[in-house]
């Protein structure tokens, strides 16, 4: 019972961050910004995965938060480096 509750608790609050990250990658001021908000809303897409995982009890959410993770990072690695360099691949 405590579980569950905790569990939507979360999720809300996830679900807030992603509303206010989307918020910030339409109206950011700058760039860097928007990237910052890009970052924070993978952070966010893998935290819902994995309470989603936890709420329906299936262990398929959690390689799907892995693969988020992963693709995340790389993302947000190569726009840092296009928009420090111009180019991702020297």
């Amino acid at each position: 019972m405590i579980l569950q509750l905790a569990l939507d608790f979360a999720l809300g609050a996830v679900a807030l961050a992603m509303l206010l990250c989307c918020w910030r990658l339409l109206r950011g001021p700058e760039t860097t910004d928007r990237l910052l908000a890009l970052d924070t809303m993978y952070i966010n897409a893998v935290a819902l995965a994995i309470l989603l995982g936890l709420r329906w009890e299936t262990s398929l959410l959690f390689e799907a938060a892995l693969i988020i993770a992963m693709l995340g990072f790389v993302s947000t690695v190569a726009l840092a480096r296009y928009l420090s360099r111009g180019d991702v691949i020297e």
